[in-house]
């Protein structure tokens, strides 16, 4: 696992650089950071699989923060951490921010390390569904996005303003494209 970065932010940089030390002891090629701004200066040019990151802190959040991961980079998993948990936050982190888990501290190991590995793998999963779809043209991928939610070729046509027998050339493309054999995989990638 030492390849898959792993990017821990937390404004106290002696927590923060425990939590990495711990990840890479699983395993995980972990780095702290103690500036969220700083991690997002470079995080194009180099972005994670998963981001445990503190909520508390100085002048970006870490709800703030995970807004600006999510449009650089919406593959990537986060994983909330907090001195200060409530409810109300517990249930943002996940509906709003897209957050995969959150961690009260002090943060339990177990936990922490199973909630990266979930989200490196949920990363990799969306990385590859992500790269099995991008050479879609955008026609293809508008009958993609209609297949997934289960309308048959004919409401597509009706939908698009094209024939049946087109909407059957485009999913066989879509298919041959994403290396599926049939709609039950194909919803399946979407998952």
């Amino acid at each position: 696992m030492k390849e898959t970065p792993v990017y821990v932010v937390d404004d106290d940089a002696d927590l923060g650089a425990s939590v990495a030390r711990l990840l890479g002891r699983h395993g995980f090629a972990a780095q702290a950071f103690v500036d969220p701004a700083a991690l997002l200066g470079l995080y194009a040019a180099a972005p994670a699989q998963c981001i445990v990151t503190d909520v508390m802190m100085g002048d970006l959040d870490g709800f703030a923060f995970a807004d600006r991961v999510r449009a650089i980079d919406p593959a990537t998993s986060i994983v909330f951490m907090t001195a200060w948990p409530t409810t109300a936050n517990a249930v943002d982190s996940v509906r709003r921010y897209g957050g995969l888990d959150y961690l009260e501290k002090p943060i339990d190991e177990d936990r922490l390390v199973a909630a990266v590995a979930e989200g490196v793998a949920w990363s990799r999963q969306r990385r590859e569904t992500h790269a099995r779809t991008a050479q879609l043209t955008a026609r293809e991928r508008q009958v993609f996005d209609l297949l997934v939610l289960g309308h048959p070729n004919k409401v597509i046509a009706d939908q698009l303003g094209l024939s049946p027998k087109t909407i059957e050339d485009h999913r066989a493309a879509v298919m041959a494209k994403t290396g599926v054999n049939g709609l039950a995989q194909l919803i399946a990638l979407t998952r």
